[in-house]
């Protein structure tokens, strides 16, 4: 009975060993090379698949899922003998999986091998100042290189991104300095070019203003000269529509003349001899209205004949009293001239009264 259990169990066993190696379970997005005595039979692909048992034998698992492999920095020259660290990312994926198990021992080894030579030859040929500013350049070139020779492996380089690229201490120093400067520079441009066009703006807002200032005087003096043309229009026609008579004008005369006579500035008058004369003469023309041919009052203005007799009675006396005010001051000043002595010259005018300025010239003469 013990043998016949240990012979049951050893062929449970071995069933159970002959099953797991029969069946073989691949998971997604991974490729199993099988290998039939050392010889490649096929490739498993992902699922169930079933292999003869202590005949078949997996020889390697390939991932055929996209990788990214980030390689250590790789000290690189540049064409003008300066020394750089490169720092490189590589995406790729096996599309291939008999060709990258068969072809070529270690695939990723000889990926990062191929960069770095690769990355070498490249940035040989370029200066610090280029592989600085080159990188799109750089990454095409190395993608280009590599796909074409990882081909051969079954794989295929998707990308290259050299991650950082670092100069030497003192090249960064003097870097910094060159960007320090050239940022100086433009700060002082820009300022220089906006206190230009501060000032150019400032000129033109002054000449603008003073464009406009002139433009509005001129205006105003056009203004105040039309104004005035056309007052002077407005009261000649008035004038000449009423067509007044000499009695008016003589009328007239006698109230401006206390004005003149109230200057500030007026100290000495040369006052004429014929001063007199022609207050006479006017006061003859006011007395002598009503006897002068057309000069008739009209009957609705009747009423105010003794108001203007009035009027024309007081602007007499004005006119009398300046008079007298500036024969006195032509006296004052005459004395103040000759010392006290009497000067010799035309006699004095004789005064003359508010009624002789009012009275006709006619009868003036018959009372003479």
């Amino acid at each position: 009975m013990t043998v016949i259990g240990v012979l049951v169990i050893a062929v449970a066993l071995i069933a159970v060993i002959t099953l797991a190696k029969a069946v073989r379970i691949v998971p997604q997005q991974r490729q199993d090379v099988v290998e039939r005595l050392g010889k490649y039979k096929r490739t498993l692909n992902p699922g169930l698949n079933l292999l003869v048992p202590f005949v078949d034998a997996v020889r390697t698992k390939v991932d055929m899922r996209e990788q990214v492999v980030s390689f250590p920095p790789q000290p690189v020259i540049t064409s003008d003998n300066l020394v750089v660290s490169i720092d490189t990312v590589l995406y790729f994926k096996v599309v291939d999986s008999v060709r990258a198990t068969y072809e070529i021992s270690s695939f990723l080894q000889a990926i990062e091998q191929l960069t770095v030579t690769t990355l070498r030859n490249v940035i040989g040929s370029l200066d610090l100042e280029r592989a600085l500013t080159s990188r799109d350049e750089i990454n095409r070139h190395l993608s280009g290189v590599l796909d074409e020779t990882t081909g051969r492996w079954g794989i295929k380089v998707t990308r290259v991104e050299i991650k950082a690229i670092e100069p030497p201490a003192s090249i960064r120093d003097s870097m910094e300095k060159q960007m320090r400067a050239e940022r100086d520079r433009r700060a002082a441009i820009l300022t220089a070019e906006g206190h230009k066009q501060s000032v150019i703006l400032t000129a033109e807002g002054d000449k603008q203003s003073a464009v406009l200032r002139a433009d509005g005087d001129r205006q105003a003096q056009i203004l105040q000269a039309e104004g005035q043309a056309k007052a002077i229009r407005t009261v000649f026609d008035a004038i000449h529509q009423a067509n007044p008579s000499q009695k008016v004008l003589a009328y007239q005369y006698l109230q401006a003349l206390p004005q003149i006579a109230q200057g500030s500035a007026n100290k000495v008058w040369i006052v004429p001899a014929e001063l007199t004369k022609a207050l006479e003469g006017m006061g003859g023309a006011l007395g002598g209205l009503s006897q002068m041919v057309g000069d008739l009052p009209a009957p609705e203005a009747a009423e105010h004949a003794s108001q203007v007799q009035r009027e024309a009675a007081e602007a007499a006396q004005a006119a009398a009293d300046a008079a007298q005010q500036i024969h006195d001051e032509v006296r004052v000043a005459e004395a103040q001239a000759t010392g006290g002595n009497k000067p010799q010259g035309l006699p004095a005018p004789e005064p003359v009264s508010p009624a002789s300025l009012t009275e006709d010239p006619a009868d003036q003469r018959e009372r003479g």
